[in-house]
C-alpha cells in the first residue's frame, strides 16, 4: 500500500512509522495541506492521509479518483472538510473517531481555568517581577452552571471533569443518552442558565453557527463561551460584538472558523491579514490556541494506529464499519 500524506507535521511521523513500516504501508510526507492545487502529488498512490484544515471538495474528489486513489483516510474525528456525497461510488472515507477524547475535554478546562483564573496574565506578570493582584479576580467554579452541547465521548468526559469541581451540568444533544446520566434539556434553556456554554458537538449545516447574535442574546450577562470542536460553530463577527458589548465574558477557542490558512503555521513575522482574528486575540479576555486540544502523546499515537488499522483493514476486504464515514441522506 502507497500512501500520500499532507499537512505533516514532525510530531506526525514517529507514529506513523512506527504503525506503518510493520502493516508495510510506504508513505509519502506531504507538508502542503491537500487542496485542487496539490492534489496532483497523490497520483499513483493507493489512499491519501489528511488533517482537519486539508480541503477535500468535490474538485479533489474526482481528480483522487481519476488518479487510481481509492480511500481518503482522516487523521481526525471530523469529518466537515470533505464532500462525503461526492465520494459515493469513488472513494472509501474513515476517520479516528475517538483518539483521546481525554485529551480535548481536559484542554477545554484547561482554557476555561487560565481565562477565568487568569493565570496567563498572572505568568507573564510575574516573569517581570510585577507582583500586584490587580485585575486577576476570577469566579469559583463550584456551584456554576455548565452548558455542554454535544454529548459524545468528549462531551461525557468534560462533564465528568466539571463534576470534580462541584458544577450543576446542564446538557443538549440531539440524539439524548439516558444511560449518561446528564440533565439533559432544550437548547433554550440551556442558553438561559448557563454561566459557561462548552461545545462539543460535530459542524454540520445544521449546527453552523450555532452560537450566534440570536443565541448570544438569550444567554445569561457575562456568559463564558468554550469551544475545541470546529471554527464554523460559532458566527466570530457575532461572538466580537457580545464581547465588545459584555454580554460574553469570556471566550476559549481552540478552533476558529478561517482557520485553515493560519493555524498550525508560523505567522510571528508577519502582518495576519484576518482582522476578526486579530481582534480576537488582542482582547483581554479571550484565550485563542491554535486546534492543539488533541496533542497528547496518547492521542497522537492512537490517532495512528487507528489510521493504519483503517488502511489495512479496507484492502484487506474487511473495512471497519465503525470508522467509515458514509454519506447520510
Amino acid at each position: 500500500m502507497r500512501l500520500a500524506f499532507f499537512d505533516t507535521k514532525p510530531y506526525d511521523i514517529a507514529g506513523f512509522e512506527r504503525y506503518a513500516i510493520p502493516a508495510g504501508i510506504e508513505i509519502k510526507y506531504y507538508e502542503p495541506n491537500l487542496t485542487p492545487d496539490t492534489v496532483s502529488l497523490a497520483a499513483g498512490y493507493d489512499a491519501v492521509c489528511v488533517f482537519v484544515n486539508d480541503i477535500v471538495n468535490a474538485e479533489v474528489i474526482q481528480k483522487l479518483y481519476e488518479s487510481g486513489v481509492k480511500a481518503i483516510v482522516l487523521r481526525c474525528a471530523g469529518f466537515n472538510n470533505v464532500d462525503i456525497k461526492a465520494c459515493q461510488r469513488k472513494l472509501r472515507v474513515f476517520r479516528v473517531p475517538a483518539y483521546s477524547p481525554h485529551a480535548v475535554a481536559e484542554h477545554a478546562m484547561a482554557l476555561l481555568l487560565t481565562v477565568n483564573r487568569h493565570t496567563h496574565k498572572a505568568h507573564n506578570r510575574t516573569r517581570e517581577f510585577n507582583f500586584s493582584l490587580q485585575g486577576l479576580t476570577g469566579f469559583d467554579l463550584y456551584g456554576k452552571t455548565v452548558g455542554i452541547i454535544g454529548t459524545g465521548k468528549i462531551g461525557r468526559v468534560f462533564a465528568n471533569i466539571c463534576r470534580g469541581f462541584g458544577m450543576r451540568i446542564l446538557a443538549y444533544d440531539k440524539y439524548p443518552d439516558p444511560d449518561t446520566g446528564l440533565d439533559y434539556g432544550e437548547l433554550d434553556e440551556l442558553f438561559a442558565q448557563s454561566d459557561i456554554i462548552s461545545l462539543h458537538c460535530p459542524l454540520t449545516e445544521e449546527t453552523n453557527h450555532l452560537i450566534n447574535a440570536d443565541t448570544i442574546s438569550q444567554m445569561k450577562d457575562g456568559v463564558v463561551i468554550v469551544n475545541t470542536s470546529r471554527g464554523g460553530l460559532v458566527d466570530t463577527e457575532d461572538l466580537i460584538q457580545g464581547i465588545k458589548t459584555g454580554k460574553v465574558g469570556a471566550a476559549c477557542l481552540d478552533v476558529y472558523e478561517e482557520e485553515g490558512d493560519l493555524f498550525y503555521e508560523d505567522f510571528s513575522g508577519d502582518i495576519v491579514q484576518d482582522d476578526k482574528l486579530v481582534r480576537l486575540i488582542a482582547m483581554p479576555n479571550v484565550i485563542v490556541t491554535s486546534h492543539q486540544a488533541f496533542l497528547t502523546k496518547e492521542a497522537l499515537d492512537n490517532i495512528a494506529s487507528t489510521t493504519v488499522n483503517n488502511l489495512v483493514s479496507f484492502f484487506s476486504g474487511n473495512p471497519d464499519l465503525n470508522t467509515e464515514v458514509t454519506f447520510q441522506r
